[in-house]
């Protein structure tokens, strides 16, 4: 066995690239994994991007996924690939299939060329079923690719993260909290530490599909009411018709379609069920009271 190999069948202390590494869910995967003794090399498009994370990394890579050049041997020595790449604000000009998608098939193929092992990726809950979403269409296309890929994987689709859930509370500051419809649609959030435990636990794992949610199942009005009462203020909620939603939607597409196609996904997210099995023990509360 080479230097800087590891034995396949001792799964801690293995060769692990974090792409995504400067994101919400990217750190706390990348200390979940330094913290059960994994090698962990970070991937982002500067170094400074990664500076939070210096003291939970062992190796910091520079590159950009939309450019295959620039993560050519990234994957060098690396025997597990994780990736929560993908865009949500545009810039550059670049959309959900050049970033969610492209880029992380830019990777896979670094992978591939470095003989990776096991190549973990996170998608969207349900994404199967919303590919009419150019969001969910990118995520679960790569996903796909993934599949056909030859490479041992695990695809997981967190049903949404306490950071989103962050915008609730923004907007109670504000003095107001808008639902989508009457808000009494169902969803399980997660913590990006508790979603970071499954992702690592992915690792060692068979399963291949992973579904995740947090450990409480709450409606959207619940969500807004709890983000008043964490500030100590009267709950003012608004529901908005889906009729005027839709409008709007269109609308935003008219002047960006990739503002429009975000907006339509927290729509669809708002207006459906989005529970998954539960984990975690982190709770929005707890969450809620660190923000404020």
């Amino acid at each position: 066995m080479g230097e800087g190999m590891r034995d396949p069948d001792r799964i801690p202390g293995r060769r692990i690239l974090v792409a995504g590494a400067s994101g919400y869910l990217g750190g706390f995967v990348a200390r979940e994994f330094k913290a059960r003794g994994h090698f962990v090399r970070g991937l982002a498009r500067s170094p400074h991007k990664l500076d939070h994370l210096k003291d939970d990394l062992d190796e910091v890579a520079i590159g950009e996924v939309t450019e295959p050049k620039s993560i050519k041997e990234v994957c060098e020595g690396i025997e597990v690939v994780f990736s929560s790449v993908g865009i949500t604000r545009q810039k550059d000009g670049l959309t959900f299939r050049d970033v969610d998608y492209q880029g992380n098939k830019n990777l896979l193929e670094s992978a591939k060329r470095a003989g990776v092992e096991k190549f973990i990726y996170v998608s969207v809950f349900n994404g199967p079923n919303l590919l009419h979403l150019d969001i969910v269409k990118a995520h679960e296309d790569f996903a796909d690719e993934l599949k056909g890929s030859g490479l041992n994987y695990a695809v997981l689709r967190p049903t949404g993260y306490f950071s989103d859930m962050g915008e609730f509370l923004k907007m109670a500051g504000n003095g107001r909290v808008y639902l989508f419809g009457p808000g009494n649609n169902r969803i399980n959030p997660i913590h990006g530490a508790d979603l970071a435990v499954s992702c690592a636990e992915a690792l060692e794992g068979e399963r291949q599909e992973i579904d995740v949610g947090g450990p409480e199942i709450m409606t959207y009005r619940e969500i807004g009411e709890l983000a008043f009462e964490t500030l100590g203020i009267k709950a003012r909620i608004t529901s908005v018709p889906f009729w005027l939603m839709r409008a709007i939607v269109a609308l935003i597409k008219v002047f960006s379609k990739h503002q429009g196609e975000l907006m339509a996904f927290f729509l669809t997210a708002m207006t459906s069920d989005v529970v998954a099995p539960t984990t975690g023990t982190r709770t929005l509360k707890a969450h809620f009271e660190e923000l404020v």
